[in-house]
């Protein structure tokens, strides 16, 4: 990963310490242990993701978190190389071109990318780095992001582009053409 990528990622995940709930009791037998309870699990929304040709590209999962989403994915079949990947306003994904699932997901009307002074939109996220296998896994923080505003009539979808997001030109950061789409829907 390359020292500007990594700066990215620190600034889209960079939050604020989560407070611990004073309010709520520990179980017996884990306070015993020195452990503290998992974290109730958060609303989640999954993507299946597939290529203009209806081959399987992989799912992204997102789960509310306190403070925002975060956003998991295991994909595989890309093309190696740098590539942006976005959650698009609109639950529609046809092949070839994707374009049916509109624009970035941006309810507050800000410019594109997180190096714009009016940015980011809450839909961009950090650019994947595939590797030569054509795979690669992740784990981002949306700060700010909420599940539940990705399903409201015309739900959300994960698109990934055929280029990387330089996370600055708006509206879509120059990422190219979209090569995979997959809708986000409730678990």
């Amino acid at each position: 990963m390359t020292i500007r990528a990594l700066l990215i990622a620190a600034a889209l995940t960079t939050t604020p310490a989560l407070a611990q709930d004073a309010g709520t009791p520990a179980d017996a037998g884990t306070a015993a242990a020195g452990t503290k309870p998992a974290p109730k699990k958060g609303d989640t929304v999954k993507a299946t993701l597939k290529d203009a040709q209806g081959k399987d590209v992989g799912e992204v999962t997102m789960e509310q978190a306190p403070m925002g989403v975060l956003v998991k994915g295991s994909l595989m079949n890309l093309p190696a190389g740098e590539h942006a990947i976005h959650i698009h306003e609109t639950g529609k994904c046809e092949a070839p071109e994707f374009k049916t699932a509109g624009g970035h997901f941006n309810p507050t009307k800000k410019q594109h990318g997180v190096l714009s002074p009016k940015g980011k939109h809450d839909g961009d996220l950090p650019n994947l780095h595939v590797a030569q296998d054509g795979k690669v896994q992740f784990d981002f923080f949306a700060h700010g992001l909420k599940v539940k505003s990705l399903l409201d009539k015309d739900g959300a979808a994960v698109v990934v582009h055929a280029k990387l997001d330089d996370y600055h030109s708006d509206p879509t950061g120059d990422a190219g053409g979209r090569i995979a789409c997959g809708v986000a829907e409730k678990q």
